[in-house]
C-alpha cells in the first residue's frame, strides 16, 4: 500500500468516528515527518459549532503537537475535499501538501477558486475517492 492511500485509511477511520457519533463522517489526519501529529473528524453537531470540521480539529490538533502555527512540513489527508473555510484555515497554516478523496462538486474549495490554498501547498486529490464518498453517500441515504 502506497503511503497516500495508508494515511487516507486513517482519515476514514477518522470518518467512521464521525458516523458512529451521527456526525457527517468525514476524517482528516495531518502527517509530519512520517508520524500523525494531528487528526480530527467532523463535530458540529457534539459542540454545537459550524466550524467543527475534520480539517479545524485536526489542524488545531497537530498546531498543539508541533508547538507552532505553520504546518509547512506536513501533510492533511482529509476524506473530502475542504471546503472554503477549511482551505482559508489550511493556506493560514502554510501546510505543504493537501490530499484529498472525494471532491465535493457543491460546497468543495476548487468549485470557488483554487487559490484558497497558500501558493506553496501542494494538492493531490482522488486517493481512495470512492470510499471515501461512498461513505458520505450512504450517511445521508440513512438519513432521508
Amino acid at each position: 500500500m502506497d503511503t497516500h492511500e495508508r494515511y487516507m485509511r486513517e482519515a476514514l477511520r477518522e470518518a467512521s468516528f464521525a458516523a458512529s457519533e451521527d456526525e457527517v463522517p468525514i476524517g482528516a489526519v495531518i502527517i509530519c515527518r512520517g508520524r500523525i501529529v494531528g487528526k480530527g473528524h467532523n463535530m458540529t453537531e457534539k459542540l454545537n459549532d459550524p466550524t467543527a470540521h475534520a480539517e479545524m480539529i485536526a489542524i488545531t490538533a497537530a498546531t498543539e503537537a508541533l508547538g507552532g502555527k505553520y504546518l509547512n512540513d506536513c501533510t492533511l489527508y482529509v476524506t473530502v475535499e475542504p471546503c472554503p473555510m477549511c482551505a482559508g484555515a489550511l493556506a493560514w497554516s502554510q501546510i505543504g501538501e493537501v490530499v484529498y478523496g472525494a471532491s465535493d462538486q457543491k460546497r468543495g474549495f476548487s468549485q470557488y477558486t483554487p487559490s484558497l490554498m497558500h501558493p506553496k501547498t501542494k494538492v493531490v486529490s482522488g486517493i481512495l475517492a470512492d470510499e471515501c464518498g461512498n461513505i458520505v453517500t450512504e450517511f445521508f441515504k440513512n438519513k432521508r
